[in-house]
């Protein structure tokens, strides 16, 4: 063997040594304690570490800056193959890379002791210094309304600074900032860009993180849209919508790729996905005038340490409550249908009778918002004093985008020229006339009546315009990334004032509260008993990576949707069964419902209900608020259940138990109690009965016999 190769391997060797005698997998399942695992960043001559004991990322600034390590540390799995650029922008029709270094031979690992070898690009932006700090808060969120979590997200802030090589870019600042949170395998990435050049710049693109990563099969053939991506890295950007309700598929940055460069990769025809690159699917587009700063889309990069379905939708769910913990505030609303203000004030005496905390004034309503005249504005500034003096809240229901305006300010389509061929067909411009408005009178009517609740349906959904008049855009272009940056500009106001906003996009990272558990509409003009099952699939299903404050359901108190007398809830004393079946289970999830209707109670009996189910809720609010285990999903067959669990609070557990037959079911069933901290046993009780002690399995069951009343439920506290 020659004596560079010997030296070569023996390098490898002992940095591997090294690395591997500084990798100790966690002590503690950070999903039940993550109190040790505060976030650092150190630094060892022109080496750069990120850690919090849970996820590293390391650095090396010469010959510029290059990610040279990135693992999960309760796995041990390394996420880097290769070096790329840190970041990557198009500014005047050219692409230059931020950071980063070639040379690299061989794609497939990276030793260390090729990185004295590789060499900075000529017109790459190179490195010029960076900063630590601690996290700021991305929202002035403050809590105001009830919520499991009130405190803003800690960590570190690592900062590199970059200058422009290329002359012809000469004064644009580029910082790229990587924040690690407390107690959690996250890492946020974005770029700051400033232009001090002295002349305007176009700006087309930007792409903030570039990853290549070891792929997750080994497939000869196959294309890239056919095999499966990492698994080891779930990624998700404040640049999501369209109305899926779901993360992944309203994500509009995360791209796949194949590498090319990647030789010695398994397919034949170099397809495999193990390239991230993250950037809008709609180019940024815009003008940067001189002195003028720019913010690129924030990604969170979260490290997923296997397969299990349960444990990942839980570490999504803890990723929401700890960068959005506005999502876990959970008032409890229902759904006015009138205006009338007798009839609202009449809802918000039953409201304050019976423990709900606010009311929205619905659809159909007749609510209109976008009316800020002083009669309008003073009758509905009465109605939320009346709220407020009885500690109630008020709000409202706004539409935006499914509907059509005028030719002058609809969506211009950019393949015909015309009005049309938006999300919804007709839609308006945020950045028209009418849009620009739009957001003054929200803001004007919410900020003079007092207003604690915004029900946003049909937020802006991504539409480009091609239209070259309206002022809040130059053309299509940048018009997404101008109407994106409206919308969420409304949010950010709202969210700092303690505005409540339900949004049916995925708003999470701007400052909404809620969106949709996930449901079809017309099934709530389906029979009574049919929507029982299908409401509890749709908690089963709208919970996997949701928490139960992210979501609403939907009860139709009175008609909606069609259905008749069979479908709908009013008279409500008639039909007492069914509505504290429905309040059962959507309280019994943590989700709240929007109640639709006239009233909440039309007799003493429907009162007493209504007020003991509200009673039972805050009674078991905390427990009731934490995420959800899924038992079993409803078939109408057997029973279902879904079981709630924290490792923090007195309770433990919560179990939720249904039978949707004509029968008494009497089952062993095994819960899962690993995730509530129990490890040797656990006492559980059956509603308000005696507890009794269980030893847990191997598997940290606890194996408890329950009878299930004919269609019916129960449910189990575990202390």
């Amino acid at each position: 063997m020659k004596k560079t190769n010997l030296l070569l391997v023996l390098v490898t060797c002992l940095y591997s040594a090294s690395i591997q005698a500084q990798v100790k997998p966690p002590a503690k399942d950070w999903l039940i304690n993550n109190q040790p695992y505060k976030a650092a960043v150190t630094e060892n001559g022109k080496e750069i570490t990120l850690s919090n004991g849970l996820l590293s990322r390391s650095f090396r600034i010469t010959p510029n800056v290059i990610c040279t390590d990135y693992r999960n540390l309760v796995s041990g799995e390394q996420l880097l193959r290769a070096v790329k650029p840190e970041a990557r922008i198009t500014v005047n029709g050219h692409d230059y890379m931020i950071g980063g270094a070639s040379g690299q031979a061989q794609q497939a690992y990276l030793l260390p002791a090729w990185l004295d070898q590789l060499k900075a690009g000529a017109s790459d932006f190179m490195y010029a210094g960076h900063e630590v700090t601690g996290i700021a808060p991305y929202l002035k969120w403050n809590a105001r309304n009830w919520c499991s979590n009130p405190k803003q997200p800690t960590g570190k802030s690592l900062v590199f600074s970059y200058k422009a090589q290329a002359p012809e870019l000469k004064g644009l600042l580029v910082k790229v900032h990587y924040d690690i949170f407390d107690g959690i395998p996250l890492l946020s990435k974005w770029l700051e860009i400033t232009n001090q050049s002295g002349q305007p710049v176009k700006l087309q693109q930007v792409v903030n993180e570039i990853l290549a990563t070891p792929e997750e099969e080994s497939a000869v053939v196959g294309s890239v849209t056919k095999m499966q991506v990492p698994h080891g890295i779930y990624l998700e950007s404040n640049h999501s919508f369209n109305n899926a309700m779901k993360a992944n598929l309203s994500d509009q940055s995360t791209h796949w790729k194949t590498d090319s460069t990647y030789t010695s990769q398994v397919n034949y025809d170099y397809q495999t996905p193990c390239l991230l690159e993250v950037y809008p699917n709609v180019p940024v587009g815009i003008a940067m005038a001189a002195g003028e700063r720019f913010e690129s889309i924030r990604t969170y990069e979260l490290l997923i340490d296997g397969y299990d379905r349960e444990r990942n939708g839980l570490a999504k769910r803890r990723m929401y409550r700890t960068i959005a913990p506005w999502t876990t505030e959970n008032p409890i609303f229902m759904h006015l249908v009138s205006t009338n203000p007798v009839k609202v004030k009449a809802i918000i005496d039953q409201c304050a009778e019976t423990g709900y905390e606010g009311v929205i004034l619905s659809f159909g309503s007749g609510l209109n918002m976008e009316d800020t005249s002083a009669v309008n504005i003073a009758k509905f500034k009465d109605l939320a004093d009346y709220a407020h003096r009885k500690k109630v809240l008020l709000g409202g229901y706004s539409l935006f985008s499914s509907r059509r305006i005028s030719d002058e300010d609809d969506v211009i389509s950019p393949a015909t020229g015309k009005p049309g061929g938006a999300f919804f067909g007709n839609a308006p411009c945020l950045g028209s006339k009418w849009g620009l408005s739009y957001l003054q009178k929200i803001n004007y009517f919410i900020g003079a009546t007092g207003f604690d609740i915004f029900e946003n349906d049909g937020p802006y959904p991504g539409d480009v315009c091609a239209s070259t008049t309206h002022p809040g855009h130059t053309g299509v272009d940048d018009s997404q990334w101008k109407q994106m940056l409206l919308q969420k500009g409304l949010y950010h106001s709202l969210n700092e004032k303690g505005i409540y906003v339900n949004a049916p996009d995925w708003y999470f990272m701007d400052g909404t509260n809620k969106i949709a558990l996930g449901y079809r509409e017309v099934n709530f003009s389906l029979p009574r008993a049919e929507q029982l099952i299908l409401n509890r699939q749709n908690i089963f299903d709208g919970t996997w990576e949701k928490t139960p404050a992210m979501s609403w359901g939907f009860v139709p108190l009175s008609e909606y949707q069609g259905g008749g007398a069979a479908a709908t809830l009013e008279p409500l004393k008639d039909h007492l069964d069914a509505y504290e079946q429905l309040m059962v289970q959507y309280y019994g999830a943590g989700v709240q419902a929007c109640y639709r209707g006239p009233r909440l109670y039309d007799t003493d009996s429907t009162k007493a209900l209504v007020k003991n189910m509200i009673s039972w809720y805050k009674k078991y609010r905390d427990i009731l608020n934490t995420d959800v285990i899924h038992l079993r999903r409803a078939d109408g067959r057997d029973w279902d259940g879904i079981m709630h669990v924290s490792a923090q609070l007195p309770q433990k557990a919560m179990i939720m138990l249904y039978n949707p037959t004509t029968a008494p079911i009497t089952r062993e069933l095994a819960l899962p109690m690993y995730y509530s901290g129990a490890t040797q046993s656990v006492r559980i009780r059956e509603k308000e009965g005696v507890a009794k002690a269980y030893s847990l399995d191997r598997n940290y069951n606890a194996h408890v016999k329950v009878t299930i009343p004919a269609a019916g439920y129960t449910w189990l506290v575990a202390e």
